[in-house]
């Protein structure tokens, strides 16, 4: 089946019943994954467009989804082709982190609603452009936070509030991944099918290199490091203690000290917030090749739960009457007593595909989702808190939740913000 002009109406005018059209932006294994799932378990959706600089990953997406979902979608390299299609409803963002905001921003303007992962910017200015965009062009934006939709989390948030874990004190998070010596590559030429300057996007230009390409993970000017992925515990820490608003301060710690590596983003950091009443900490990196995230068998699985000693990806949460232990995309959670006894648990699986219902139900309600971008905002500045901190020398810093500013400390607050290029410029006015 292929898909051709259809002279859709706009989706803020859609009913449930209507098409919604699809294209996704970085086609990647995990974008690529959830668009077809987002596909399959909503009516009525469909891929129009692959858009990749790539045109072997392109080539590969397509390939996917004609043989998954049944129909062969067109592609393109250049994204705005994607955004002056009347026929796109919506744009599945699944870049690199350092187009994530711009391309956001992009999609709202042209009237296109967004399904961006995380981390959904690559600096705390970036998110407030986002939210902006979002409120200006009413358009909605729906962040990679899974967890956000959710049912275990929800009854962990209630349980919570009501009252019955006590007065919380302290919220530890954990990302304990395993790890090994990363190295540089030398520079080469561009391989062939690949638009290496439109990878770079905002990003400051360099001579191709695959280590990049291949490990944008360990570049500032790409993503946040490891902490791109405990974002998500970070983002589910903040939603089941009621989403508080910026910590008063925060102290960060980190560096390159296990393994070595020649990478820019620390192998290891531990960082602490202070919201006042409560302290959260986290810490992560890849130095503890012994501990494993929820295997996807207890994941999927609501009766069972992990052995939480060892799971790389845990969050802990003291009350002054229990401990709670609380998994990230599926684990449940369970609440310890005096002598180890478990008083209240809940079983949940990895709601993915809860999400992607949700952002669908969006589109068509016009309602916020799960994991708006203003909440995303607050999370993702989390993560940059703790990078400022530790590459402005492992100190503490104080924040103005107002002005969204460092209090009296100009090296942190220069990197509130990151540098662009001509023709991928964030817009200071959106």
């Amino acid at each position: 089946m292929a898909l051709g002009a259809s002279g859709l109406l706009t989706a803020s005018c859609k009913g449930a019943n209507d098409k919604v059209v699809l294209a996704i932006i970085g086609a990647g294994g995990r974008g690529l994954t959830t668009i077809k799932s987002c596909c399959q378990v909503n009516t009525n959706v469909e891929i129009k467009t692959v858009c990749d600089v790539n045109d072997m990953r392109s080539a590969a997406g397509v390939s996917e989804i004609e043989k998954q979902l049944g129909y062969k979608p067109q592609t393109t390299r250049n994204m705005k082709e994607v955004f002056d299609d009347r026929d796109v409803d919506a744009v599945w963002v699944s870049t690199p982190d350092h187009w994530h905001a711009l391309a956001t921003i992009w999609a709202c303007q042209a009237g296109k609603d967004v399904y961006v992962e995380k981390t959904p910017n690559n600096c705390i200015w970036e998110g407030r452009k986002m939210i902006e965009a979002a409120k200006k062009y009413n358009q909605i934006v729906q962040v990679g936070f899974q967890n956000r939709s959710g049912a275990y989390n929800a009854s962990a948030r209630e349980y919570i509030q009501s009252g019955k874990l006590g007065q919380v004190v302290h919220v530890r998070i954990f990302n304990l991944l395993g790890g090994e010596k990363w190295m540089a590559e030398t520079d080469v030429d561009i391989p062939k099918g690949l638009d290496w300057d439109a990878w770079l996007g905002p990003a400051p230009y360099r001579p191709y290199n695959p280590g990049v390409i291949n490990g944008w993970l360990y570049y500032w000017a790409y993503n946040v490091g490891t902490l791109n992925d405990a974002s998500h515990q970070l983002d589910l820490a903040r939603m089941v203690m009621g989403d508080p608003d910026h910590p008063k301060s925060i102290y960060g710690w980190g560096g390159n000290h296990i393994w070595d590596s020649e990478r820019e983003t620390p192998e290891f950091q531990s960082f602490t917030f202070d919201y006042e009443k409560f302290t959260m900490t986290c810490e992560s990196g890849n130095a503890t090749n012994y501990m494993s995230k929820t295997p996807n068998d207890i994941r999927m699985d609501p009766t069972r739960f992990p052995e939480w000693k060892t799971n790389a990806d845990r969050i802990e949460i003291y009350g002054t009457l229990g401990m709670m232990y609380l998994g990230r995309t599926g684990g449940g959670w369970q609440v310890y007593g005096p002598k180890e006894e478990i008083i209240a648990q809940d079983g949940g699986i990895h709601p993915d595909k809860e999400h992607q219902v949700n952002f669908i139900e969006c589109i068509r309600s016009r309602k916020q989702p799960n994991s708006s971008v203003e909440q995303a905002h607050l999370s993702a500045s989390l993560v940059h808190f703790a990078n400022i901190a530790y590459r402005t020398g492992n100190k503490q810093l104080l924040f103005d939740r107002k002005t969204e500013k460092f209090i009296d400390n100009n090296d942190a607050n220069k990197l509130l913000k990151v540098s662009y290029r001509d023709n991928y410029q964030v817009p200071e006015k959106v």
